[in-house]
């Protein structure tokens, strides 16, 4: 997928390089577009494919560089939704975590990163019994799959997609190695041995085979994929930096080595002029390319034969949705708001408890930090009483408070004078009804926490939206 973004952003550096638009490997038939929305809303999958663009094995060499195992899947790990405005003056890119449980046409529920492999899957057995030759069966099946996770994803959204681009594991790997490798930060020392992430904390340059194991690893992190989709994110942001800038763009020789990887590592629809498109971007800065992600209501959720899935509720995932692009929700009479764009990491977060809740003001805290948020003084409430929870800040304007507002589920906010600048407090009430890092609902002294699925007798594990994240960052942003 980042491939993709970074034939995006750098294509109309490429406008005179004919071989590039005649190599791409291009996929039809897939029911794109039909709506004119003054936009552009193009669908990025990375999958978890052992062969190139083209169709091609990988060599056995490819395949070590990897560290992905010898699986053979047709799996959508990475699901990226993007929007454009047909002026060029910005990007939103919406992440979809890969077990988000959807309706998938033709199957029905299902984790939406199996829509693809599932209907390929099925659609493949139907054509070679009935006759079709196994290439036939492959490229007819690959077009059925990719359409079933388009309509997925547009039903789940509200967003018709007008453009599909796709990319393998070797297009990540070259495309890294491509622009000399991308600096990432962590918050603690990482030694994951499923995905190959062995990490020393704080900034670093991570290329090949390391970058790829940075992004997929999602074991032994505390919100599982959905921290695995904030290193996406980053990765990304600072990926689209490193190509936006003038030593990438100035330089033949990795302009050539980004044009290799995605002509070996890409597949676009056939309608998709991406050479012309690109050049309607060529004034985009890196700031107005914003990352968020869908919010989930359950993020150890449990389908009843056990399996384990992200539960999320379609209508308020359009909502939210709909607020990113600047759209009015179409089911709801309150706008969405869009969350403001902070830097979680300069703020910091007091959490009072004024409810009957034990340890609520702990799981709010734990919850906020999760998304990068400092934890500050965390305890019972000692001041006035209060009716409902509140998010107080400095002044009315406080784009801080807004942002810990929207992360916590669209909480009030009101002013403290007190409080000194870029200092946040949250004062929770008996209402509160929004995340906590591990679902505390005691009262009277008893306290139950959910366990790791929304199993009979637990409480769903929420996890809204946090701050968005943009390529204009001096450096990367530090994540778990």
């Amino acid at each position: 997928m980042l491939s993709v973004l970074a034939l995006v952003v750098t294509g109309f550096a490429w406008r005179s390089i004919d071989s590039l638009r005649n190599n791409l490997a291009t996929a039809g038939g897939l029911g794109l577009g039909g709506s004119a929305d003054g936009a552009v809303d193009i669908l990025m999958v990375g999958t978890d494919s052992r062969t190139d663009a083209h169709g091609n094995p990988l060599s056995q060499e490819e395949l070590d560089s990897l560290r992905a195992g010898e699986e053979v899947a047709s799996n959508t790990d990475t699901i990226v939704l993007i929007r454009v405005p047909n002026d060029g003056s910005s990007a939103t890119a919406i992440s979809i975590p890969r077990d988000s449980y959807v309706n998938v046409p033709g199957i029905g529920k299902s984790k939406i990163n199996a829509a693809y492999g599932a209907t390929k899957e099925t659609e493949r057995l139907k054509l070679v019994e009935g006759g079709a030759t196994d290439e036939e069966a492959e490229e007819q099946s690959t077009e059925s799959g990719r359409e079933a996770l388009i309509k997925s994803v547009a039903e789940l959204t509200g967003i018709t997609v007008d453009h599909y681009a796709e990319v393998g594991l070797l297009g990540f790997v070259l495309l890294t190695n491509a622009v000399g490798g991308v600096d990432v930060c962590l918050n603690e020392p990482v030694d994951e041995d499923m995905s190959g992430a062995h990490f020393p904390a704080g900034e670093q340059s991570l290329k090949g085979a390391d970058a790829l194991s940075f992004v997929r690893q999602r074991h032994d992190l505390p919100r599982g994929d959905l921290d695995r989709i904030v290193r996406q994110q980053v990765f990304m942001a600072s990926l689209v930096g490193k190509v936006l800038s003038a030593k990438t763009l100035s330089d033949p020789g990795k302009l050539n080595e980004l044009s290799a990887a995605v002509q070996r590592s890409v597949v676009l629809d056939d309608d998709w002029d991406i050479i012309e498109f690109a050049t309607q971007l060529q004034d985009l800065a890196g700031g107005k390319v914003q990352f968020d992600t869908i919010p989930v209501a359950d993020l150890n959720g449990m389908t009843d034969y056990g399996e384990s899935i992200v539960e999320v509720d379609p209508k308020a995932v359009k909502k939210y949705v709909a607020g990113l692009v600047g759209e009015e929700p179409s089911d709801s009479e309150d706008p969405t708001t869009t969350t403001p764009n902070i830097d979680a990491s300069t703020v910091t977060v007091d959490v009072a408890n004024a409810s009957d809740i034990g340890g609520l003001a702990t799981g709010v805290s734990d919850a906020l930090t999760a998304l990068g948020y400092i934890q500050g003084e965390v305890g019972n409430y000692t001041g006035t009483s209060v009716s409902s929870t509140t998010v107080f800040a400095h002044s009315a304007d406080d784009d801080s408070a807004k942002a810990v507002a929207s992360a916590l589920g669209g909480l009030p906010t009101d002013t403290d004078s007190s409080l000194p600048e870029g200092s946040v407090r949250v004062v929770l009430s008996d209402d509160y009804d929004g995340p906590t890092s591990a679902e505390t609902t005691a009262t009277s002294g008893t306290t139950e926490t959910a366990g790791t699925s929304s199993a009979a007798g637990t409480s769903p594990t929420p996890a809204p939206s946090g701050p968005p994240i943009d390529a204009g960052s001096s450096g990367p942003r530090c994540v778990n």
